[in-house]
């Protein structure tokens, strides 16, 4: 997998979408807001997109494989959590 570091959160978004094949409807509404971020400092209307990374990472447990665990490794750093 190519490196993640200067990636929109919108294109690791579509990474999810095309390894993930059946996310959880929770997760799912997190993807979705993610397509529409640019950095972890954006907003998503009243969320930042620190909050939907986050809530994504808590509703991803069912995602698993080799780019899960380097996508959610990069997301964690990004919100600081690692």
């Amino acid at each position: 997998m190519q490196d993640l570091q200067d990636k929109p959160l919108s294109y690791i978004a579509q990474i999810i979408r095309a390894d993930w094949a059946k996310p959880s409807p929770y997760a799912v509404q997190y993807i979705d807001a993610m397509a529409q971020l640019r950095s972890i400092d954006d907003n998503y209307y009243a969320d930042t997109a620190h909050g939907v990374v986050c809530y994504f990472l808590a509703n991803a447990n069912g995602w698993r494989g080799d780019t899960a665990r380097t996508v959610k490794l990069h997301l964690k750093r990004l919100a600081g959590l690692k």
